[in-house]
């Protein structure tokens, strides 16, 4: 489908909603600057209870084969999707997952100030699937791009941060792409559907991702 630089109406492509040049800004509003805030709390408060059931699927599926608990890892990740789907600005993944993971720091978990290089590293990889596309592609193909390379960020960082450049290759591997498959399912697929829902309920109304459902109805 071709789209001129007058159109302001959000349209549908193949990777589901878009937005043309002439109906966004990337300039952030208060609005996008208190709803990402709100949106980074939320999320660090979700990381809380993951911080405990997450990580006893994770042990328990590393104790089964060494990386296959890169399978849970998803929901820690969700906080860059969430951020570039509804607020659609530069820089909205990384601040939303950073702010998530700060929010999990200082209320407390088993990981301490590491979670935020985490959250730097995560939100990095799905800021920048986003910027990929311009900023106008938010469909759920990008949703689990942005899922999946925030875990691919994660296995990276992880590298260093946690000592898994000393282990094999085969754990590496499987680590990979585990963490991948996860992010782009719990983190994108997941996320879309939640932002989906949220938009339903006419709550995003003031957001591209709620004008394309009121668009659809």
């Amino acid at each position: 489908m071709h789209e001129t630089s007058t159109d302001h109406t959000p349209t549908a492509g193949t990777n589901g909603a878009r937005e043309t040049a002439g109906s966004r800004s990337t300039r952030w509003r208060v609005v996008d600057i208190v709803v990402a805030s709100v949106i980074g709390v939320a999320t660090g408060l979700v990381f809380l209870f993951w911080n405990n059931v997450g990580y006893a699927w994770f042990s328990a599926a590393d104790a089964l084969t060494p990386g296959l608990g890169g399978i849970a890892v998803g929901i820690w990740l969700i906080g860059g999707v969430l951020g570039g789907l509804i607020i659609r600005k530069p820089g909205a993944a990384l601040y939303v997952e950073l702010l998530a993971a700060i929010v999990s720091a200082l209320v407390g978990n088993q990981w301490g100030i590491e979670t935020i290089y985490s959250g730097l590293a995560q939100g990095l990889g799905a800021e920048l699937v986003f910027l990929a596309t311009g900023y106008r592609r938010f469909g759920v193909v990008t949703a689990m791009l942005a899922g999946a390379a925030a875990g691919a960020a994660a296995w990276v960082l992880e590298l260093f941060l946690s000592g898994n450049l000393q282990k094999s290759a085969e754990f590496l591997a499987l680590y990979f792409g585990t963490v991948v498959v996860s992010g782009a399912v719990l983190a994108g697929l997941l996320g879309w559907i939640v932002v989906r829902a949220l938009a339903a309920t006419g709550a995003l109304s003031r957001f591209g991702a709620g004008r394309d459902v009121a668009g659809r109805v």
